[in-house]
C-alpha cells in the first residue's frame, strides 16, 4: 500500500494522536485525522505548528519520516525511526564489508542512470540529448572523469529549452523549486534505507562526516531528473517562486508511477524494491541495481 503525504503549511496546526490516529487541530477543533498506519511523509512547514511528544513517537513506530521546513520554507530537518528491521545488524555489516570496485561499481550505475534520465528530458533525437546518451556510455568505475558533472553542464544549459537557466541551490525562483523537490525525495529515500535496514550515513560514494544521508544521496541522484521534469512543467504553467501550489504538486512525486524492471507502481512503492536490489548487490548476490525510471 503507498504511504499518505501530508503537508502542514497554509494555517498554524496542533498535532496530537488519539487511538492512533493522527488529529491536526485549529482552535481546539479537529479539522482533520490521518491514520498513523497510512503516514509515509509528514511535511511541516508552519512554523506556529505544535506537536505532542506522541507525535513523534506514533510516527517513529508507523515508520513515517518527518520534514521540517525553516524560514526559506525548504526543508531544515528529518526525523527518521530507528530500524528495527530483523536483519539491521547484519545489513549494516554488509555495508561496512562492501569492497570499494563494488562500491564504485554500484557509483557507476547511478551516474550512468542519472544522465539517460536527464537526457529523457530533453527533445528527442536533440543534438544535446545525444550527448548526454554518449556521456552516459562513457562512465567508468567510480566515474574517475567526473562524467556527471560534465553532463550537468549540457543538461542544465539546454533543460529550459532556447531560455537561459544557471543551476545555483543559493538562488531563489526555479532553485528554490528544484532544492524543495530534491529534498522531499532524499528523505523518502532515507526512509526506505532505514525500512531496509541499511544505515543512510554510510555511502558509496558520498562520503562526509557531517552528512547523516551519504547513501541517501547517492540514491536519489538517478531520481532528480524526475524532479526537473516537474519543475519544468510547473514553469510552463507559469509557476516561477515556491509557493503553496508547486509545494503541493512537487509532493504529488512520491506517488506518481514509475518503472522498475519491467513493473509499474508508485514511485515511493518502487523506493523499497531499489533499497532490496541494493541490499543483494551488498551481498554479492546481484550484479545489476535496480533504478526507478520515469513512465514515458
Amino acid at each position: 500500500m503507498i504511504k499518505r503525504t501530508v503537508e502542514i503549511s497554509r494555517e498554524p496546526a496542533h498535532l496530537s494522536v488519539r487511538l492512533d490516529q493522527l488529529l491536526i487541530s485549529r482552535d481546539g477543533q479537529v479539522v482533520g485525522q490521518v491514520p498513523c498506519e497510512d503516514l509515509g511523509v509528514l511535511l511541516v512547514d508552519q512554523p506556529s505548528t505544535t506537536y505532542t511528544h506522541g507525535v513523534l513517537t506514533a510516527l517513529a513506530e508507523s515508520e513515517a519520516v518527518l520534514v521540517v521546513c525553516g524560514r526559506n520554507h525548504l526543508p531544515a530537518a528529518v526525523l527518521l525511526p530507528l530500524s528495527d528491521h530483523s536483519q539491521v545488524v547484519w545489513r549494516v555489516g554488509d555495508q561496512l564489508a562492501a569492497s570499494k570496485p563494488r562500491c564504485k561499481r554500484l557509483w557507476k550505475q547511478l551516474v550512468q542512470a542519472k544522465i539517460r534520465a536527464q537526457a529523457l528530458n530533453l527533445p528527442a533525437d536533440s543534438p544535446p540529448r545525444n550527448k548526454l546518451l554518449d556521456l552516459a556510455a562513457q562512465v567508468r568505475s567510480g566515474d574517475p572523469s567526473n562524467i556527471e558533472a560534465q553532463a550537468a553542464r549540457v543538461y542544465w544549459l539546454h533543460w529550459l529549452g532556447d531560455e537561459p537557466f544557471r543551476r545555483d541551490q543559493d538562488r531563489d525562483g526555479l532553485n528554490s523549486l528544484l532544492n524543495y523537490g530534491y529534498a522531499v525525495m532524499r528523505a523518502a529515500v532515507a526512509r526506505a534505507l532505514v525500512a531496509g535496514g541499511l544505515f543512510p550515513a554510510i555511502g558509496l560514494f558520498h562520503s562526509n562526516r557531517g552528512n547523516a544521508f551519504c547513501l541517501a544521496d547517492d540514491l536519489v541522484e538517478p531520481l532528480r531528473p524526475l524532479v526537473d521534469a516537474q519543475v519544468r512543467e510547473l514553469h510552463r504553467r507559469g509557476y516561477d517562486e515556491l509557493t503553496r501550489e508547486c509545494k503541493a504538486e512537487l509532493l504529488k512525486l512520491l506517488a506518481m508511477p514509475v518503472r522498475i524492471k519491467g513493473k509499474r507502481g508508485p514511485l515511493m512503492v518502487n523506493l523499497h524494491r531499489m533499497t532490496a536490489s541494493l541490499v543483494a548487490c551488498l551481498r554479492g548476490e546481484a550484479n545489476r541495481l535496480e533504478i526507478p525510471r520515469g513512465c514515458t
